[in-house]
């Protein structure tokens, strides 16, 4: 789960709305201007005051009575002391109150802001780290055109006609390849006909089915997921996503989008794959952008070529994002190189996961050989059988294994050993998470580049 936010961040309309500042100097200067900005009502309580406060002031010292009727107040005087008796009324009045500079003692904090009107941006560290929030503000202010707004004001201006012309799900997508697209500039431009005529073709496309976004999620890590991927899983209406789909992976998708759990586990399957394929092909021809969520890559183990052979034999638009496989990801986190010059010339993946009958069916004796890695998916649980298996077709049973728990994650668990005592290390060890074998002599080389462990 997601660490709490120390705050919920929200936009406030306080026009004509009372609010009380207690202090007349810089500090309190500079959040009298921003309540402006926003059309409150100030009421300034200081004895001594700049210029251009004055013409605010309703009292030279402070009396909890002053925050009669207000939303919110602002304790901004250099006393700290009367800041928090200032908060201490407010909030046993049930006022928002900030006090400046004391964070405990506030209910609300003003964030750093970036201002492209009507587009605001707000950024805060909780006061954790104020320095690296006002970097994120200057890179930000220099992304975003000084005319931004004006792009903002167009969407706005034409958002009610769009309304009546064109269904719901259609309108988010008019309005993404509207910004793909040349008309943000022509807007900026000022050359408003030109957009207006790209607006009018999106508008008139009348073609009916949606898209399907096959992407591959990575083995755990946030981090690990391309930009692209990312993009799609912002933009699309519905998401299928499995077991293997970390939580924190899940929190990066449209917050809107609907969220549907295929997940498949060991004898456990939500939907069999058949309704899967037929669940892509329906939602896409109901005109929806759908997102299938894979762990790993989709080509991998992942049946991705079952799915978009049933999209393309539907006349399904699609496209495949590549992922990080779970070998790479995890062998690169466990500290084990899958190829190396002394060690191993080749890597093989192969599958775990045994037939109905409970039977591996592999090529036992390509498998066991030297000078390759052998890495294999969904193998926990037929361990025992696979490493058996490899010493009986001529390696050693003191050949290097490992096994990788929950790979990339903050739960990361790496458990190495030979063939012989491996599976006894699994064991005792607990390992119950999504793991990954590997086999090879490329093994040795963790205690040397166990990197990720020592980082953790």
């Amino acid at each position: 789960m997601s660490a709490p936010w120390p705050y919920f961040p929200i936009f406030v309309r306080l026009s004509g709305e009372p609010v009380l500042v207690v202090g007349g100097g810089e500090v309190a200067l500079r959040k009298v201007r921003l309540l402006r900005r926003a059309g409150a009502d100030v009421r300034l309580v200081a004895k001594s005051v700049l210029d251009e406060l004055k013409p605010l002031r309703v009292a030279e010292a402070f009396d909890p009575a002053q925050l009669a009727g207000c939303r919110m107040a602002i304790a901004a005087t250099d006393d700290p002391a009367l800041n928090r008796r200032v908060a201490a009324e407010a909030e046993a009045r049930g006022v928002w109150v900030n006090a400046v500079d004391d964070p405990q003692a506030s209910r609300w904090i003003t964030p750093a802001i970036v201002d492209r009107s009507p587009l605001l941006i707000a950024l805060s560290s909780a006061g954790a780290a104020p320095v690296l929030v006002r970097r994120w503000r200057e890179r930000l202010e220099t992304m975003l055109p000084s005319g931004y707004g004006r792009l903002l004001s167009y969407i706005g201006e034409r958002r009610a006609a769009i309304r009546e012309r064109v269904p719901q799900a259609m309108r988010r997508r008019i309005w993404e390849a509207f910004l793909d697209g040349p008309a943000p500039e022509a807007v900026l431009a000022g050359d408003e006909a030109a957009a207006d005529a790209v607006l009018e073709l999106l508008l008139t496309d009348t073609s009916g089915d949606g898209e399907v976004y096959l992407v591959g999620a990575g083995p755990g890590d946030p981090d690990l997921l391309t930009l692209r991927a990312v993009r799609l899983m912002q933009q699309c209406d519905v998401v299928l996503h499995d077991a293997l789909v970390s939580p924190a992976i899940m929190e990066l998708v449209r917050r809107d989008a609907e969220r549907l759990y295929v997940g498949k586990k060991r004898d456990k399957h939500t939907l069999p794959q058949q309704d899967i394929n037929g669940a892509l092909v329906r939602l896409a021809r109901e005109g929806k952008r759908v997102l299938r969520l894979k762990g790993g890559d989709p080509f991998v183990f992942g049946r991705g070529g079952e799915e978009i052979a049933e999209l393309a034999a539907a006349g399904i638009p699609f496209q495949v994002v590549p992922g990080i496989t779970a070998a790479n990801g995890c062998a690169a986190y466990a500290g084990i190189p899958l190829t190396h010059r002394d060690y191993a010339q080749a890597c093989i993946f192969v599958t775990g996961h045994p037939k109905k009958d409970g039977s591996l069916d592999l090529h036992w004796d390509q498998l066991a050989r030297r000078g390759q890695t052998v890495v294999i998916y969904m193998g926990l649980n037929t361990l025992p059988d696979v490493c058996a298996r490899l010493i009986d077709n001529g390696l050693p049973a003191d050949w290097p294994a490992a096994v990788v728990e929950e790979g990339t994650s903050a739960r990361q668990c790496v458990v190495t050993g030979t063939l012989a005592s491996l599976p006894q290390a699994v064991r005792s060890a607990a390992v119950e998470g999504a793991s990954l074998v590997i086999v090879g002599e490329v093994v040795r080389l963790r205690e040397q580049l166990a990197w990720f462990k020592n980082k953790a």
